[in-house]
């Protein structure tokens, strides 16, 4: 058994100062002391696979960064471990705990996953060593996984068991409420712009000093072919993760985050608007472009129709929301989402169908994460 403590100050010796997770019981004394830290930061998500996102946002941002839950919950973390970690190699220091172990009592619901976590981490081609047993181990463990990062850059997990880390009691103080944010409609019931020509518009009205995050699927292929620039970041993956991973980086930048979204990506990871509005980034700027289908395979719809996401926004704790459904309306949205301070929400009803014809990303993933890494270090934010 080992202090959290302990383990956190070499961790923090190796680089790792950011943490994202999902609490588990065995996790609770690391947990606890990570947000007491004052060193370290900690963000709580609300799902396995957004805590994932929100590391890789970090860690383009120039942070060392791990992610802590529960081996029941590493199922909701494949999706960006295998499509977003993996192809654009984006390492990440994973701490999972054992729940439903060989010959310890648990849980129904652990029995299988307790089964198959090595396996699965096996799996996923992501190497991994027990959590360390003793503090005298921690340094050798951690200079194990952080050597291991730097030659693969793709996540290192640790596997925890119960009784890993002594008790540590959470010390902290509740968030302050905030007024609720205001709703911004610009709405003139005309006829709805294209994603294509929407894009077009935010081109025009961006800084150069702004990262733009788009979602999978057509949306960053649109934006790929009207102009690719390196502070454009293109998801080719883990769909619903884009506004996860804009929190993590708009956590850790002064420059204004554009994080483009999808109606059917953002329904699928809704939670995250919820993290969003409580961490508040204020030059987070999270666009939904809602063409009410998906596209990308084959047009089939979503429920975005009977979904009012500047109400959701809101309602999450955003500090703005707008409403849009013509091109002249964005442009004032997007203006004023970039002169003030946030997080915004910008709801832009579109039309479906996408620009043709329509080709693919010639840059590699890895190549696109790492000069929009290097545009994020610049000096021009």
């Amino acid at each position: 058994m080992i202090r959290a403590e302990a383990f956190l100050t070499c961790a923090l010796a190796a680089g790792i100062d950011f943490y994202s997770g999902v609490p588990c019981s065995f996790l609770t004394p690391i947990i606890n002391r990570t947000i007491m830290d004052t060193r370290l930061t900690y963000v709580g998500a609300a799902s396995e696979g957004e805590a994932v996102a929100i590391a890789a946002g970090a860690w383009l941002a120039g942070r060392g960064t791990a992610v802590m839950f529960q081996n029941s919950g590493l199922g909701n973390a494949v999706n960006p471990l295998t499509s977003l970690n993996y192809p654009f190699r984006i390492p990440a220091l994973l701490i999972c705990t054992w729940r439903g172990a060989p010959n310890i009592e648990d849980e129904p619901q652990h029995e299988m996953m307790g089964q198959i976590t090595a396996t699965l981490f096996d799996t996923m081609r992501i190497p991994h060593h027990a959590f360390p047993q003793s503090e005298s181990a921690v340094a050798g463990a951690l200079a194990e996984a952080t050597a291991a990062m730097a030659k693969s850059e793709l996540p290192f997990a640790f596997i925890m068991e119960k009784g890993d880390v002594a008790e540590e009691k959470l010390k902290a103080d509740p968030p302050l409420p905030r007024p609720p944010g205001t709703r911004h409609d610009r709405r003139v019931q005309g006829q709805y712009p294209t994603r294509y020509a929407a894009l077009e518009r935010l081109l025009a009205e961006i800084p150069g000093g702004a990262a733009v995050i788009a979602t999978t699927g057509k949306c960053g292929r649109e934006l790929f072919t009207l102009s690719d620039r390196p502070q454009h970041l293109y998801l080719v993956g883990s769909m619903g993760c884009a506004s996860g991973l804009g929190l993590g980086l708009a956590l850790n930048t002064a420059r204004p985050v554009v994080v483009l979204d999808g109606d059917g990506a953002a329904l699928m990871k809704m939670g995250t608007l919820a993290t969003i509005g409580a961490y508040a980034p204020p030059r987070m700027v999270h666009v939904v472009l809602d063409n009410a289908s998906h596209d990308s395979t084959g047009g089939q719809p979503t429920v975005s129709p009977v979904v009012d996401f500047a109400a959701v926004a809101l309602a999450c704790g955003y500090a703005h929301a707008h409403a849009a459904d013509d091109l002249d309306g964005f442009a004032a949205a997007l203006k004023d989402a970039l002169s003030s301070p946030g997080p915004h929400l910008i709801h832009l009803r579109l039309a479906p169908g996408s620009h043709e014809p329509l080709g693919r990303l010639t840059v590699k993933p890895p190549e696109v994460a790492r000069r929009f890494k290097a545009f994020l270090a610049g000096n021009s934010p």
